[in-house]
């Protein structure tokens, strides 16, 4: 027998060698508030098939847990796969970005149009219903999800026969001998983490028609189970279509064609040509802000954590100061309210990134004043101490001067609600990831600003990378 800790119990069982995560979870009884769809053994993400040969430490998961969300995607977005080369096998299904608790992918002609960008292939609302039909059919029919791992050779094969010639190409460039591929009723493909056992667990779903493509939606992780219907951001979209085809162009569209591009020598060129795209993504910017000058005073920059905030900022005061303008930049740091006037969270720490944060008040007295053409005096947050301070830093607009702040807050209208709404210009800023893994692996934005942040605070912030 095996001895096993399963930390959902907070104690040792014993089992079998060679049982199932399945059959441990049976006969232990563990019943968690959703059901349960992965576990990590040793912290390390395996499907329920998983075998149990030694000892482990075993934390079952559902979908509450990031990664049980994640399990329980893939195995959606395979379905559809599935569904789809069911359907229209001589097209390329791409599941080219995330959106709102699901994915944009549309439907491609195999080879590119002239300007390096396949085709798309529109689908009418009754071939959508058509799709949504096929999917259902196999979540009804319970198919398992069954994995092998085979020679690399005969992998390529497969995914080159169904319109995969991007997840060839990155297995060619692997060089493994083998490769671990996921087969649902006969249809071949590979993932970078566990299926589940099988359809019949992918109960909730949305698919439906949007832009060029299609969007599939999963349930949110907050409420599993549950579709929650929000709006759709079309700004955001046409961002990552704008870079997605962009990328096509360049040749660049996954990973595997990076990874060739590199060992080319071109790796200098693709930098340069990146750096130059978002250096004129500035200037519109910049030329824009220009063009009402008479009437903007301020510059709001906001982003979630690691999303080059800093970077944004200096680029469009860089941008400002070509055009004639002089850029003054105000850290709103500086605007906390004390240490004991801030507020608690749940847990009864100190809350600092909640506005109430924020000496909101104070903040728009003092950029009232600056737009009024007074001179004011600039504080300082001493966080040693928790208090604001001040040390004569005075400051006075001139006729071509503009402020710029940037914080979490920048978009929230209650920061600024006591000034004009035409003084103000917005900008958001994130790390978005156009680059994919292959046709239906993306790489998700929020996984690229953590690596973005764990680089960042390991060598400039004395944070270790856990």
């Amino acid at each position: 027998m095996i001895k096993v800790f399963v930390e959902n119990l907070g104690q040792s069982v014993e089992c079998k060698p060679g049982t199932t995560l399945t059959e441990l979870l049976s006969s232990v009884g563990l019943k968690l508030k959703w059901p349960v769809l992965a576990a990590l053994v040793d912290n390390q993400l395996k499907e329920l098939r998983f075998e149990i040969y030694i000892p482990h430490n075993i934390k079952f998961i559902d979908y509450s847990h990031p990664d049980g969300y994640r399990t329980y995607t893939r195995s959606l977005y395979f379905v559809l796969q599935k569904a789809m080369y069911d359907l229209y096998p001589q097209y390329s299904l791409i599941l080219d970005y995330t959106m709102q608790n699901g994915m944009y992918g549309e439907l491609r002609e195999p080879s590119p149009s002239e300007d390096g960008v396949a085709k798309t292939v529109i689908l009418s609302e009754d071939e959508i219903s058509a799709v949504r039909k096929r999917m259902q059919d196999i979540i009804n029919a319970d198919l398992p999800f069954t994995r092998q791992k085979i020679r690399s050779s005969e992998a390529i094969i497969m995914f080159k026969a169904n319109n995969r010639p991007e997840k060839a190409f990155l297995h060619k460039e692997r060089g493994k001998f083998f490769t671990t591929v996921y087969f649902l009723d006969g249809y071949a493909d590979h993932y970078y983490g566990p299926l589940l056992n099988s359809t019949g667990m992918l109960t909730v779903f949305n698919f439906e028609s949007f832009s060029r493509g299609f969007f599939i939606q999963a349930p949110s992780v907050t409420r599993p189970y549950e579709l929650v219907k929000t709006p759709y951001q079309y700004k955001l979209f046409d961002v990552f279509k704008e870079y997605s085809d962009w990328s096509s162009i360049l040749g660049v569209k996954s990973i595997g064609t990076l990874n060739y591009a590199i060992n080319k020598g071109h790796s200098t060129e693709l930098i340069q040509i990146a750096e130059a795209l978002h250096e004129r993504k500035y200037a519109d910017i910049a030329d824009e802000i220009y063009r009402r000058r008479d009437k903007i005073k301020l510059v709001l920059i906001a982003g979630p954590s690691s999303s080059g905030k800093t970077t944004t900022s200096k680029r469009v005061a860089l941008q400002l100061k070509v055009l004639g303008l002089n850029p003054v930049v105000i850290e709103m740091d500086n605007y906390f309210v004390d240490r004991e006037k801030t507020p608690r969270d749940e847990d009864g720490n100190y809350d600092f990134e909640v506005l109430g944060a924020m000496d909101v008040d104070f903040l728009n007295k003092q950029l009232n004043q600056l737009f009024e053409g007074e001179t004011i005096e600039l504080p300082k947050f001493d966080f040693s101490v928790g208090k604001r301070i001040f040390r004569g830093d005075m400051l006075k607009l001139g006729e071509k001067d503009i402020l710029i702040m940037e914080g979490i807050h920048g978009m929230n209208p209650n920061l600024t609600q006591q000034i004009s709404h035409d003084k103000i210009y917005k900008i958001y800023a994130s790390a978005l990831t156009s680059l994919s893994i292959d046709e239906n692996n993306s790489i998700s934005t929020s996984d690229n600003r953590l690596l973005r942040r764990i680089v960042r605070d390991g060598k400039f912030r004395g944070a270790s990378a856990e």
